[in-house]
């Protein structure tokens, strides 16, 4: 029989070499050791004010994990111990006898420990030795390899951002992080079960690789089923391998979400001696990678069930410093805000870890598609041993794990290390040693061929398919424009005429009660000390205020910091989407530069690092709508691009006016457009609309159904605006407040922050622009009884022109 137990309860850390003051400290599994001393009330916690600072002796300091347990009754073969994740530089010893060692966060490990058991009580310690000195060791054993950071992060096989990144702290983690459990069982257990999901025709196929590993040498028979379709194999004493092939007759196809449902069926594999099974959610699609050249250079488009998807998404990176605390009903939410805004995809990023099956099991039930990539990123990683042989082994291993699900639709080799290699002058320090090249073109795609033939490789991004082309060419494979955020303004997203864009993004601070909560030490100031340590980007600070260039007023006081950068970064990332989106079908996808943060900090995310929504996030919500209207330029004048990421024709008439400041028509017209499914097209604006008489004091209003578009001709600080009236009344309505606000003149970009009174108070939209005599109403989520006056009032009610000419000149 089989028979597995979890070992997560009795744990205690210590410290090595022995502190009192550390040790035997109660201990979470899975969990790692900063959580351990903060619950234990023995560290501040490293999220807030500049604790990080004092924290760096955690990552420097061996620790010592220990526990008891006693064995299952009943006889069995072979006892295991099972070991999902351990962080990272590991000895396993059992009853004071060493079973095996580890030194890699991204693979599990499989300990035999039967001799080592006995009866009674049995003792289990995990010493962990300093990742920090493992790290620089191997660095000095193998050569420095350059990179943007100083620390030794590409030496070890841990999750690099650990080691602090432009939006996260440096806080070198040890510990059990995922489960670990004693697994006993006879005769045989399933030792791993590969599934190849493919369509044959109208057909779903699944192609079943079953590995067993014996204890005896019996008979064996494994049963498979899926659908109503069944097979069985027979091994003969001594095999271990076997095939079996399931044909399932026209199943439901499983759709990225906005293309179709997501129909899943249980797949199971028995083996028939022990009862041992092994099951997942599956579903039936084809995936494909177009990269076929076209007149402008390749493209980069990704094919569902034979179907072009252009993908709305954003960058995911590990959603806390400490894995552990990433629950299942975390990631949910999370991954609802990222289908509330409109996505369809999430690229899990090189720095962090493989995902869990949590991530990915959310992201199937949701239909939001997934890229993998390989954790390897911004820098030039060794080749040598023993770095080698583990890259292998976790690839082999996280390929197999991840195979299953359909929400998976590419494997990316690393993260900006193919650029590093062209751009970042590593060519000459690295005089000739490895740099990672074998990984992302021999070892990686023969590990995703092999094990997950179903699935498409790429090598990197950005990357162009050919080692002979830049990799960040705009007219192959991916690209990642950062140079709007480093050096431009946001209208520089408009010279590139990409085919995908990877990453691109703009920074803004986090919601005001995540600042609050932060910060204790100091005040709410952009210069404060405490604001600054939450600020990690090279000067960020000075590029936000840059970045508001003629866009937006400067800053009058932390409060104008606050909305306006926060304003500025929405209204950058919607600049760049439009374009990009209207670029369709030469571009296919854009991927922000990010969802969410992994703890409270100034930085490009649309949900910040206590779950809270950003203007951004509302933003890109509009932005990223099935259906868009946007003014773009085009042959010297303007047009009106209308985007129709649906199933349905987009008909209609397009109603354009140019306005006047009181909302009064200055010239109109209605312009015919049919826009087929996932088509663009594109209406040349006549002269009449599209040249204002004064720039200060016009606006551009383009209606289709329910979507509108609003160009003003001038920036906001040129703009003559009027002071911002309005009428605000504020009704009780279930699970809070509604805020009506009627325009008296034209308002823009209206944003409630309810935060600022309640912490844990929600708007359901921002950054509305109202013209004289419309309205909006905002419903806000809060538990609490807000006063009415300061809900409709400064800072909490904010809009660009709430001052008047003399704020916007």
């Amino acid at each position: 029989m089989s028979v597995y137990r979890p070992l997560s309860h009795g744990w205690t850390v210590t410290a090595l070499p022995g502190d009192p003051a550390v040790a035997g400290v109660p201990a979470s599994v899975p969990g790692c050791v900063h959580t351990d001393l903060l619950a234990a009330g023995l560290i501040d916690d490293p999220y807030l004010d500049d604790n990080e600072n004092r924290l760096s002796w955690i990552g420097r300091t061996g620790w010592l994990y220990e526990t008891e347990f006693t064995v299952p009754d009943g006889d069995f073969h072979r006892a295991d111990l099972v070991c999902e994740g351990l962080d990272t530089v590991a000895t396993v010893i059992v009853n004071g006898v060493e079973a095996g060692s580890a030194a890699n966060m991204h693979r599990s490990h499989r300990f035999a420990v039967r001799e080592l058991l006995r009866e009674g009580v049995n003792t289990l310690a995990v010493r962990f030795d300093s990742p920090q000195r493992y790290a620089e060791e191997q660095r000095a054993a193998m050569g420095d390899r350059p990179g943007p950071y100083p620390e030794p992060y590409p030496f070890i096989r841990k999750m690099a951002c650990n080691f602090g990144w432009d939006w996260g702290p440096n806080l070198v983690t040890s510990g059990i992080w995922r489960p670990i459990g004693l697994h006993t069982w006879s005769l045989a257990r399933l030792e791993q079960v590969r599934p190849v999901i493919t369509l044959d025709g109208p057909d779903g196929l699944v192609r079943l690789h079953v590995t067993v590993e014996r204890a005896a040498d019996v008979p064996l028979t494994l049963t498979a089923r899926v659908a109503g379709s069944s097979a069985r194999a027979r091994l003969a004493p001594g095999e271990t391998r076997a095939e079996l092939t399931l044909r399932v007759s026209d199943p439901d196809l499983w759709w990225p979400r906005g293309y179709g449902a997501q129909p899943r069926y249980p797949l199971t594999v028995e083996l028939a001696e022990t009862g041992e099974t092994w099951h997942r959610e599956i579903g039936f699609r084809s995936v494909e990678l177009d990269t076929s050249p076209d007149e402008a250079g390749s493209r980069f488009t990704l094919v569902v069930n034979g179907v072009p998807v252009f993908v709305r998404g954003a960058n995911w990176i590990p959603d806390d410093c400490f894995p552990a605390r990433v629950t299942v009903e975390r990631l949910a939410e999370r991954l609802d805000q990222a289908c509330a805004a409109n996505m369809n995809l999430l690229r899990v990023w090189g720095g962090g870890v493989y995902e869990s099956e949590e991530f990915y099991e959310a992201a199937d039930r949701l239909g939001l598609l997934v890229i993998q990539d390989f954790p390897f990123a911004c820098a030039a990683y060794p080749e040598d041993a023993p770095l080698a042989a583990e890259v292998e082994a976790e690839a082999r291993e996280q390929v197999v794990r991840l195979a299953p699900h359909p929400s998976l639709v590419l494997w990316v080799g690393n993260n900006e290390n193919i650029m590093g290699y062209f751009d970042w002058d590593w060519q000459e320090p690295l005089a000739g040693r490895t740099w990672g090249a074998a990984y992302y073109l021999d070892l990686l795609p023969r590990v995703v061929a092999e094990l997950d033939p179903a699935r498409p490789y790429w090598p990197g991004t950005p990357y162009s398919g050919d080692m002979g082309l830049h990799p960040n060419d705009p007219a192959h494979g991916t690209v990642h424009v950062w140079d709007v955020w480093n050096e431009r303004d946001y209208t520089g997203y408009a010279d590139w005429r990409p085919r995908f864009v990877a990453e691109f993004g703009f920074q803004g601070p986090p919601a005001h009660a995540t600042m609050r909560r932060m910060i204790t030490d100091g005040p709410l100031e952009p210069g404060a000390p405490g604001v600054l340590h939450h600020q990690k980007a090279a000067d960020g600070n000075a590029k936000l205020l840059r970045g508001l260039g003629a866009h937006l007023p400067p800053p009058r006081d932390f409060d104008d910091w606050h909305y306006l950068t926060q304003l500025n970064q929405a209204r950058a990332v919607t600049f760049g989407v439009e374009h990009f989106r209207a670029l369709a079908p030469h571009c296919m996808g854009t991927i922000v530069w990010q969802l969410n943060d992994c703890w409270p900090v100034i930085s490009w995310a649309a949900v910040d690092g206590d779950g809270r929504r950003k203007p951004l996030w509302y933003a890109l919500r509009r932005a990223y709508a099935d259906r868009l209207l946007t003014v773009q330029p085009r042959d010297g004048g303007l047009a009106v691009v209308a985007v129709n990421d649906s199933d349905l024709a987009w008909r209609g008439e397009i109603a354009v006016a140019r306005l006047n400041l009181t909302g009064e028509p200055l010239a109109k017209d209605v312009l015919a457009v049919d826009v087929p499914p996932r088509g663009v097209v594109t209406v040349p604006l006549p002269p009449g609309l599209a040249t204002p008489a004064d720039p200060a004091a016009e606006i551009l209003a383009a209606e289709l159904g329910e979507a509108r578009t609003l160009r003003f001709f001038a920036e906001d600080t040129a703009v003559a605006y009027p002071r911002a009236e309005f009428d605000a009344t504020v009704t009780p309505a279930a699970g809070g407040l509604l805020v009506t606000v009627r325009a008296v003149t034209v308002v823009r970009d209206l944003a409630i922050f309810p935060d600022r009174l309640d912490p844990d108070a929600v708007v359901d939209d921002m950054l509305v622009t109202l013209l004289p005599g419309e309205s909006a109403t905002f419903r806000v989520r809060t538990s609490r009884d807000l006063d009415p006056a300061a809900l409709t009032s400064h800072p909490v009610l904010r809009c660009v022109n709430e001052k008047g000419p003399s704020h916007a000149a």
